[in-house]
């Protein structure tokens, strides 16, 4: 079983702020939920956002113009920048919370030296460009090993950290000082930490959790009940036992918050993108016209292919991973997928 440690609220009294120098760098509201998270005990929280308009909003109105309108900062707790490379060169802890799509064009610009730097994945989708998770991607692009790199999982909304709604935390990472740093500026009244060292396994499950959601919420558009939603959800998370398997086998317990917890939020949650995208196709809309009647990317859309395509060459049998498949990137009809998959389920 992976390590797993929580802070207990009597374990996070109430402290001076530590001078440790971290950033973010994204706009949205996963982006904007983690710089709430980190002003509550760093002094400074360096903010690269996506253009000057909203660094601008940002600074004359205290919150994101955009996105969880509703949490405002302390300017004097922001260093706010459009450029990536100012933020890296002065932090030394990244997280990447942009949307997948954007992280490439994001990265691309960075030409500072980031050799020593420690690099927090709270992405969960894949890379289009070379069609992978953020982990390989970094490794790979970058030579960013996986001792400088860690990874966020849920379950965790960013709606209800605005909110300070009592919420939990995963961190992976290999290293054990990385590990204690990152839950000491994590940690608060309203967020738990707790630890694990299965970096693919947290990063994949949280890929997987969101193909899953937009099949809860396709479902709940068509008209299935909760009790068939609980089948759904129980069978899902067995699908995703056999692909963490299949992918990085390792000392995992998918029943812990991190897989289990995170996929029930992001299925059952109205705040979930995924299951709203999900359920605007259920109830009739055209996959193209779902997309773009949200304003938030739902990762889950764009990682489908891939996890499909990876399920296949290692000839996996995941009946809900293809029934989402088929909706999202063959134009089946959903009702007639679902009437099938219900066969299939137990």
């Amino acid at each position: 079983m992976a390590k797993k440690k929580i802070i207990s609220e009597s374990s996070n009294p109430k402290k001076t702020k530590k001078d440790v120098s971290v950033g973010v760098v994204g706009s949205g509201s996963f982006a904007t939920a983690i710089v709430k998270m980190l002003v509550e005990n760093c002094k400074v929280v360096h903010w690269c956002v996506r253009s000057e308009f909203v660094k601008g909003a940002i600074e004359l109105r205290g919150h994101n113009p955009t996105y969880l309108t509703a949490a405002h900062f302390n300017l004097k707790s922001l260093k706010l920048t459009t450029d990536v490379n100012e933020l890296v060169s002065a932090c030394d802890v990244i997280v990447l919370a942009t949307p997948s799509i954007y992280l490439s064009d994001t990265l691309e610009k960075m030409t500072c030296d980031y050799s020593n730097k420690i690099f927090v994945s709270a992405i969960k989708g894949i890379i289009p460009k070379v069609n992978d998770v953020v982990a390989h991607y970094l490794r790979d692009e970058f030579k960013i090993g996986f001792r400088n790199q860690a990874v966020i999982a849920g379950p965790c909304h960013a709606e209800e950290v605005a909110m300070e709604r009592l919420s939990y935390l995963t961190i992976a990472t290999v290293e054990d000082e990385t590990a204690e740093k990152l839950e000491g500026v994590f940690s608060s009244d309203f967020i738990k930490v707790q630890t694990s060292k299965d970096i693919l396994g947290n990063e994949y499950s949280a890929i997987l959790k969101n193909i899953f959601a937009i099949g809860a919420g396709i479902a709940s558009g068509l008209g299935y009940g909760d009790n068939f939603t609980a089948v759904f959800v129980s069978n899902a998370i067995r699908e995703m036992e056999i692909f963490l398997e299949a992918i990085y086998e390792a000392p995992r317990d998918v029943n812990e918050s991190a897989y289990l917890g995170d996929l029930l939020v992001t299925a059952y949650s109205l705040f979930s993108r995924n299951r709203n995208l999900g359920n605007l196709i259920g109830k009739g809309y055209t996959v193209k016209s779902a997309i773009q009647s949200m304003n938030m990317v739902a990762e889950g859309y764009y990682a489908a292919q891939s996890i499909y395509k990876t399920s296949k060459q290692k000839n996996l049998k995941l009946p809900i991973i293809d029934t989402v498949y088929a909706i999202l990137y063959e134009g089946k009809n959903a009702e007639k997928q679902f009437k099938k998959l219900t066969v299939k389920l137990n």
